[in-house]
């Protein structure tokens, strides 16, 4: 998102074009004069403006009517101010009208008010915006894909799914890293469901859920009389996973002396149950999840390293958070929306854009779950078909400015420091995008990853 908007002023008296200018730079607006409709028109097609202020009437071929139907042509995101002279307001006001095809904002009647223009343009300019960022998720939503239920248009799914597919091939164990709420036990299907063993049993096992004294014989199952309350044989999880896939959520939070266990039975198979040492081989897939970095559990003690290399086999999936692949967003909130028509029986049609916006700009700490959450609520509680700024949760309704009402002060702050605020900027314009990124900063796309490396945003 901006944080400047651009406007285009056409007026054919070159010192009221260059007064408006003026006026509204005070104002942090980026602004471009032109003296004729057929300068507007070139000055359009070269960079689509956010806002068009022009003059109803204009000397030479064009008038004002002209630029406004060029305008929505070429970028049908511009919003378009038309000034006309008193006595001919009803022609401006026509432009208004819900059936023109080419509709115009708003118009003003000369002599202008510069803080009525000023206002005017500041909420033209949100509403373009806005739409413009709308039609970029939109474009990004259609080329989404599904793989297995995991759902993104974002490169760096796609490197991980691609990444994905090769390795549940394999036999090897599979390592799944991701913050809490990325889709760690989606990915771990979707290695299931490509793997060879996809027709046998996928099984779950939460380290973090199960108490560190049922640990064992959940995983390892026990023989009757082998602890109290153990009244029959129990077979456990490896055994129940046979031929097919175990997964373990949230390995890093199994205790050290059960990693030892694991390991013996990852590098051979063999399962040795709770009372007996009769051991038992099964043909299990392992697959492990975790939102700790396993390799300073290492350093601390608390993981096994011989464990962690094992796990680290063929590398680890590594599943970035929600708020650096934003342009995934537009498509999850309409599959969850389409999720919660089929749950809940309703009939939601979408979002209005400034919710959309607000979504895509949310930092999303619970990442994929949250967002999928707050979908779901939105769905129980609106009463339109449109889930408008009205149904967010209360956190999220807060207004984010598209124009500030003064440039941001720099003073004091390093170059490095002023150039990381500006990347963190222009990436947030593009919904996290890297590539057209790189390409509004006029950098190369490795310096750009490089950068993000050495500012910490990566």
């Amino acid at each position: 998102m901006a944080d400047t908007a651009f406007v285009l002023i056409v007026e054919d008296e070159q010192a009221h074009g260059e007064a408006i200018a003026e006026a509204l730079s005070r104002n942090d607006f980026a602004c471009n004069v032109v003296t004729s409709g057929s300068g507007a028109i070139d000055s359009i097609k070269s960079r689509p403006p956010d806002v068009i202020i022009t003059d109803y009437k204009l000397g030479g071929k064009f008038n004002g009517m002209d630029v406004l139907r060029k305008a929505k042509e070429i970028c049908p995101e511009t919003e378009v101010i038309l000034i006309t002279a008193y006595g001919s307001e009803e022609l401006a006001r026509d432009a208004l009208s819900p059936d023109s095809k080419f509709r115009a904002y708003d118009y003003l009647i000369k002599p202008i008010d510069i803080d009525i223009l000023r206002d005017k343009v500041q909420r033209a300019a949100k509403q373009a915006v806005t739409a413009r960022e709308v039609k970029v998720m939109r474009e990004q939503a259609d080329t989404a894909f599904d793989f297995g239920g995991i759902i993104g248009a974002s490169d760096t799914i796609q490197r991980e799914i691609k990444r994905l597919k090769k390795i549940a091939r394999s036999k090897s164990t599979v390592l799944v890293v991701g913050e809490t709420g990325t889709g760690k036990e989606l990915f771990a299907q979707a290695v299931h469901q490509n793997s060879p063993r996809a027709n046998k049993p996928f099984k779950v096992l939460n380290c973090a859920a199960v108490s560190e004294t049922l640990l064992e014989s959940e995983l390892f199952g026990h023989v009757k009389g082998s602890f109290t309350g153990a009244i029959m044989d129990r077979k456990g999880l490896v055994q129940a996973a046979d031929g097919g896939t175990l997964f373990f959520d949230e390995i890093g939070d199994m205790p050290l002396q059960m990693q030892a266990k694991l390991l013996r039975t990852l590098e051979s198979g063999e399962v040795l149950r709770v009372g007996t040492n009769d051991p038992q081989y099964f043909d299990v897939r392992f697959v492990a999840a975790t939102n700790h970095d396993l390799s300073q559990l290492v350093r601390e003690g608390k993981f096994r390293e011989d464990l962690f290399y094992r796990l680290h086999a063929q590398g680890a999936l590594r599943l970035p958070p929600l708020r650096d692949r934003r342009e995934d967003i537009p498509v999850l909130v309409t599959r969850f929306i389409e999720q919660a028509n089929r749950e809940n029986e309703t009939n939601f049609e979408g979002t209005t854009p400034e919710v959309m916006r607000k979504l895509a700009n949310h930092t999303w700490p619970g990442n994929v779950r949250e967002l999928r959450n707050v979908v779901f609520q939105m769905c129980l509680e609106a009463e339109e078909p449109t889930l408008d700024v009205g149904d967010l949760p209360e956190s999220l309704r807060a207004s984010t400015d598209i124009v500030h009402a003064g440039p941001p002060n720099l003073a004091g702050m390093t170059m490095a420091d002023v150039e990381k605020l500006h990347i963190m900027n222009t990436l947030r314009m593009f919904g996290g995008n890297r590539e057209k990124t790189a390409k509004a900063l006029g950098i190369g796309a490795r310096t750009l990853y490089r950068k993000l490396r050495d500012y910490g945003l990566k």
